[in-house]
């Protein structure tokens, strides 16, 4: 694999600052399997912050990793126009060398007269549901999600608070009788970490965010966590691993 002239790992100040996550990134690949000798791998890539760094971090690794693999970046398009422009992304992934493809879905279609337009879970199933049909079509039965240790976190929370079950977020985990597989290559990375890379890196892009998500459930155990972690420094690594432990998947979308 070469990369292209024009890729960010050409500059230093990126190429340290991906070895930084790197090596927390191959410590959950190593510790739970996450990636295996010849696996296809779709890049489940909104255009914010987190999904950026993790496909180009999976891209760079192939480099020098143990491991040959393939990946694919999938970004799934929707009729409200939220997200990140396709083409900017297509820019993206261009610059990188990187396959990719778009799938639309219509959310306006689909919903029920009687719901919200803006429903937070049918947005997430529909996209989920596009996702996952356009990998398997495509021949990648794994799916990269770039859920960070805060998300591992804060969904621990979010389904003990609301749900009254200790689930969270697995680094690995299987679909459909196996024939998909979920994994999280930044189960050990915390967002600030991201956040760092990705502003060195320019990928803090700019996109028409859905009004709703700063109301969400989630967006509120993340506030509870910001607060809480001021009293308890180790609040954060304690529900990391109360989430390892954990034997099921996450409730809810």
């Amino acid at each position: 694999m070469r990369l292209p002239e024009g890729s960010l790992l050409n500059r230093p100040e990126i190429r340290k600052a991906a070895y930084f996550l790197l090596k927390k990134v191959n410590k959950a690949i190593r510790e739970h399997k996450l990636i295996e000798e010849g696996d296809r791998i779709a890049v489940a890539v909104s255009g914010g912050k987190d999904s950026l760094a993790l496909l180009h971090l999976l891209h760079w690794r192939r480099l020098f990793a143990p491991e040959h693999y393939e990946i694919i970046a999938i970004n799934v398009q929707n009729d409200y126009g939220f997200g990140v422009p396709k083409e900017v992304l297509e820019g993206i992934f261009q610059r990188e060398g990187i396959p990719y493809v778009f799938e639309h879905i219509s959310l306006k279609e689909g919903a029920k007269p009687d719901e919200e337009p803006l429903n937070c879970f049918w947005c997430s199933w529909n996209r989920r549901k596009a996702l996952f049909l356009t990998a398997y079509r495509l021949g990648y039965p794994k799916v990269a999600f770039a859920h960070h240790a805060d998300d591992v976190a804060a969904t621990f929370l979010l389904n003990l608070f609301f749900h009254g079950r200790p689930q969270g977020l697995k680094p690995k985990v299987s679909l459909f009788g196996g024939l998909i597989t979920i994994i999280r290559p930044l189960f050990y990375v915390e967002e600030k970490e991201i956040i760092s890379f990705a502003q060195k890196a320019g990928l803090m892009v700019e996109q028409n965010r859905c009004p709703r998500a700063a109301e969400t459930k989630r967006a509120r155990m993340n506030e509870l966590m910001r607060a809480l972690g001021k009293e308890i420094p180790s609040l954060k690594a304690n529900l990391l691993k109360a989430s390892e432990r954990c034997k099921d998947e996450e409730v809810g979308p």
